[in-house]
């Protein structure tokens, strides 16, 4: 959201070995006067399975955005996905509430993308939550970036 200076986005990679991904989450929320925040960590291939599980059973790779809400005053969520040789990419206006989907053009295909993004915000935020509990450490190299995953959302 520009108004407010809110700019909320997570990432995961898979990296060239292909056995484990990079997940990354920056929010830019100026709470405070704060700066950037930024979590990163290395992940799983159980995870990395686990991801593509949870977006091929959304069937949000069937989904069109063409008939949903576009970007307004109040933001636009992004959602970019490529999983093995498909790539999609979606942007609507922001969603606060289920009541935005229901009065939507297209309902159906705006709930997938809903849910879709609620279940990896929380999964997202759970593993942010585990690891920097669990775990100091601190991954930083993003050089060799493969195919496989990569889903983007992004909260403008």
């Amino acid at each position: 959201m520009y108004t407010n200076c809110l700019c909320e986005e997570f990432d995961f990679r898979v990296l060239g070995d292909g056995r484990s991904a990079s997940a990354r989450y920056a929010n830019n929320s100026n709470y405070r006067n704060d700066s950037l925040i930024r979590k990163e960590m290395c992940v799983s291939d159980a995870l990395v399975a686990e991801i593509k599980k949870i977006v091929k059973d959304s069937e949000i790779m069937k989904e069109d955005d063409t008939k949903w809400p576009q970007k307004n005053k109040d933001g636009r969520q992004e959602l970019e996905i490529r999983l093995g040789n498909e790539h999609i990419s979606f942007e609507t206006a922001k969603i606060g509430s289920l009541q935005d989907v229901s009065d939507s053009s297209d309902p159906e295909g705006l709930r997938v993308f809903y849910y879709l993004v609620q279940d990896l915000k929380a999964l997202v935020f759970s593993l942010i939550s585990l690891h920097f509990k669990v775990s100091t450490l601190e991954f930083t190299t993003w050089q060799n970036v493969a195919h496989g995953i990569s889903a983007q959302i992004k909260p403008i």
